[in-house]
């Protein structure tokens, strides 16, 4: 007996394999882009209060649940914040 040849249904359902896969590919390289924006900051190097800072990681932690940034993005920046909240005198 020959060998079976592959049918034109599977055929199909490679391409919209690879179709699917390419466009995820391309939705992580967009939101990886986005999640390469720095941190909002204080404008012009001024220092930010505690409180100011705590906003800024409670936004990070909202960006990070909503899956806007990477993980890696997300620690790096959160360890940014938590380096210069400890950085402030204690009042």
């Amino acid at each position: 007996m020959g060998t079976q040849r592959t049918t034109f249904d599977k055929l199909q359902r490679e391409r919209a394999k690879k179709a699917k896969a390419a466009e995820k590919r391309e939705r992580r390289r967009q939101r990886d882009q986005e999640a390469a924006e720095p941190v909002v900051g204080a404008p012009d190097g001024q220092e930010l209060t505690a409180a100011e800072l705590l906003v800024l990681i409670e936004d990070l932690h909202k960006r990070f649940d909503a899956k806007q940034i990477a993980f890696e993005d997300f620690e790096e920046q959160k360890a940014d914040l938590f380096g210069r909240l400890a950085a402030l005198p204690i009042e």
